[in-house]
C-alpha cells in the first residue's frame, strides 16, 4: 500500500525498537517508556540507547543508534528538544520509518524557537520519509500487537478490544484510557498526536479504516489545520466503522489554550459541527458520552428507528430515562394491542404496565421478565429496548435470570441497560451481557444518551 502505509505498520507494529534516552532512573520519562514497552510485552527487539549505560533494565544498552547492528523500525524519543534533529537525522540514516516523539518544547510553546524547532524536524521527516507522532506526546499504544510505546505502563492493564482512540491530549487520552479500565471496555489502539508534525487525525483515520483490529474511532480534538481534509477522509470511510467527536473550544478561554496546548488552529465550534455533519461524524459533548457513545456503537445493533420501550424494576430510573429520551427526540410509543394484552397477564393490575414498564411486582418471575421482554421484542412498533434494574438485597437473583433469559433470546433489536448494584455483585451478569451485545452503563441517563446517540447515527450519519 505504499511508504505511508509501511510507515503506519511500523508505528503500531515495529519489528524493533529503540528508545533514544532510555533510563533506569524511575525520575526519568525514559525509564517509564522501558517499562511500558517490557511490562506490556512487546514481541520485538528494544534497544536501549544511552551513552553513560551498558545496561538498562537487563537489557544491553548503545551509546547511540549508530552502534545498534540491527535494523529498527521505530524510534521512541525522550531527550531534550534541542537534539531531537540530530536524532532524527540519525533515525532516518537508520532506515526507521516511524517515530514516537515525546519531548515537548516546540509548536505548542511561546517562542519562536520552538516553532523553528518543529519545522527543522518535519523536514527531516520528509526528508527521509518518516512518519512522526508528536512531539509533546505520551505515546502511541498497540493493545492487540502488543506494543506500548508510552510513559505509563498501567496502560497494559487495558482491557483488549475494538475502540480505537485518537487524541491531541495526553491528558484526555490517560482519562478514557482509566474510564476503561474502570468498565472492563476493550480497547485497541491509543494515539496522542501532539503537535502533528507530520500525522494528523485524517492520517490515522486512513490507517484505522483498514484495521480489522478497529470497529469503532474515538477521538478528542482541540482544532485541526485543515478540517476539510478531515471531512474528505471522514466521509471515505466504511460506513460499517463509525467515528464518535468530542471537541473541546466552546469557550473563549478553552478556545485560546487549546493554541498552546497542542500549538492547534482551533475555530469557531460551530464550523466544526457542521464538518462532522457533513462527513458523518457523530459529535459528543463529554468525555464520558464520548466513551459511552463508542461502547454502545461497538457492542449493540443499530436501532431501525426512534421508537423506545422503556422496562424497569423500579419506577424511578424508568421515568428518568424517558426524560432524557423525550430531550433527545426519541419516542415512548403505546404498545400495540398484542403486546399490551401480553404485559397485562404478566403484570398484576398494580404495576404500571404501559410504556415505560415497571417490572417491580415480577422480581421473583424469571418467566414474567423474559416474557415482556419477548412481547417488547416482537412488537413492530418498537424499535428499540431500554432496561433498567437497580440491586436491592430482595431483588438479587433477578438479574441472573434476566442475563440467562436474554443472551439466549434471538435479538434484532437493540437493548441498553442500566443495571446497578455494589461492587462485585452482579458484575458476571452484567459482562455476559455485553459479551452478548447488551452494553450496560452506570445511570438510565447515560443508557438513554447512548441509545439516542445510535439513534442519531443510524437515521443521519449511517452513510449509504
Amino acid at each position: 500500500m505504499g511508504k505511508k502505509w509501511e510507515a503506519m505498520e511500523a508505528l503500531f507494529k515495529p519489528r524493533a525498537l529503540a528508545v533514544i534516552g532510555a533510563s533506569d532512573n524511575p525520575l526519568k520519562l525514559g525509564s517509564h517508556v522501558m517499562r511500558s514497552l517490557m511490562e506490556g510485552g512487546y514481541p520485538g527487539a528494544i534497544y536501549p540507547v544511552n551513552p553513560g549505560k551498558e545496561e538498562i533494565l537487563g537489557i544491553k544498552a548503545y551509546a547511540s543508534l549508530r552502534e545498534i547492528q540491527g535494523p529498527i523500525d521505530l524510534g521512541v524519543i525522550v531527550l531534550p528538544a534541542e537534539q531531537v534533529p540530530r536524532i532524527i537525522q540519525e533515525c532516518g540514516e537508520k532506515g526507521a520509518k516511524a517515530i514516537v516523539l515525546i519531548t515537548a518544547g516546540f509548536k505548542e510553546i511561546e517562542d519562536r524557537k520552538g516553532r523553528e524547532l518543529q519545522e527543522e524536524i518535519f523536514r527531516l521527516a520528509e526528508t527521509y520519509g518518516i512518519k512522526i507522532i508528536g512531539p509533546n506526546t505520551f505515546g502511541v499504544v498497540n493493545l492487540h500487537y502488543p506494543m506500548y510505546a508510552s510513559f505509563t505502563p498501567e496502560f497494559s492493564q487495558v482491557k483488549k478490544g475494538k475502540i480505537s482512540f485518537i487524541s491531541q491530549s495526553g491528558g484526555m487520552s490517560h482519562l478514557l484510557a482509566f474510564l476503561a479500565m474502570k468498565k472492563n471496555l476493550g480497547l485497541s489502539k491509543i494515539v496522542g498526536l501532539g503537535n502533528r508534525c507530520n500525522v494528523d487525525f485524517w492520517d490515522m483515520l486512513e490507517y484505522l479504516n483498514e484495521d480489522p483490529e478497529t470497529q469503532v474511532v474515538a477521538m478528542y480534538l482541540e482544532g485541526v489545520d485543515e478540517p476539510r481534509k478531515l471531512v474528505e477522509v471522514a466521509r471515505s470511510m466504511d460506513k460499517r466503522k463509525p467515528i464518535v467527536a468530542y471537541k473541546v473550544g466552546i469557550s473563549s478561554n478553552s478556545d485560546r489554550a487549546s493554541q498552546f496546548h497542542t500549538g492547534s488552529l482551533a475555530g469557531k465550534y460551530e464550523i466544526y459541527l457542521g464538518a462532522f455533519r457533513q462527513a458523518g461524524i457523530l459529535s459528543v459533548q463529554s468525555s464520558e458520552e464520548l466513551l459511552d457513545t463508542a461502547k454502545a456503537l461497538c457492542l449493540s445493533l443499530l436501532p431501525k428507528g426512534n421508537r423506545v420501550a422503556v422496562l424497569s424494576g423500579q419506577a424511578g430510573p424508568g421515568m428518568a430515562a424517558c426524560d432524557v429520551c423525550e430531550k433527545e427526540g426519541l419516542s415512548i410509543p403505546l404498545f400495540s394491542a398484542e403486546t399490551q394484552k401480553r404485559i397485562n397477564t404478566l403484570l398484576p393490575p398494580l404495576a404500571i404496565r404501559t410504556n415505560p414498564v415497571d417490572m417491580g411486582p415480577a422480581w421473583y418471575d424469571s418467566k414474567a421478565i423474559r416474557g415482556i421482554v419477548e412481547a417488547v421484542l416482537e412488537d413492530q412498533g418498537i424499535d428499540a429496548i431500554l432496561l433498567c434494574m437497580m440491586y436491592a438485597s430482595a431483588n438479587r437473583p433477578a438479574v441472573g435470570m434476566l442475563a440467562e433469559s436474554l443472551t439466549q433470546l434471538e435479538r434484532r433489536k437493540p437493548i441498553l441497560c442500566c443495571i446497578s448494584a455494589p461492587e462485585g455483585i452482579w458484575d458476571e451478569e452484567i459482562q455476559k451481557l455485553e459479551a452478548s451485545g447488551i452494553p450496560n452503563f452506570q445511570t438510565p441517563e447515560r443508557a438513554a444518551k447512548a441509545l439516542a446517540n445510535l439513534t442519531q447515527y443510524r437515521m443521519t450519519y449511517q452513510r449509504k
